[in-house]
């Protein structure tokens, strides 16, 4: 078409008709390129936010065994004190310490 001319029916058309054969090649290949880069990029950006929320669950269900884990050592600690395990062998076991006159000494 020549400069300061009107369009001709055979030049009006589809963009992609004005390129020739190997250049209409590269850019539908750079085209589906893109929207593959673009997809990858959506993909990643979902699987990041799915692992975050997952991190986010993992991290409160470790505070909540942390915290479950220091209660069950104060209890271990309360229920296995000398002094509670003395009375309970005095009290349920009629346990006690015996007299000197009852305690023998057996040498080798």
């Amino acid at each position: 078409m020549a400069k300061g001319t009107l369009p001709g029916p055979n030049d009006v058309g589809w963009p992609l008709a004005r390129f020739s054969g190997l250049r209409l090649l590269l850019v539908v290949l750079l085209v589906m390129a893109c929207l593959g880069s673009a997809l990858a990029v959506i993909t990643a950006s979902h699987l990041t936010r799915e692992q975050y929320a997952d991190l986010q669950r993992l991290e409160s269900e470790h505070q909540q065994l942390q915290t479950e884990w220091g209660q069950l050592l104060l209890e271990d600690s309360a229920w296995s004190s000398p002094a509670r395990v003395e009375g309970l062998a005095e009290d349920r076991l009629e346990m006690r310490l015996p007299e000197v006159v009852d305690v023998e000494v057996i040498r080798p």
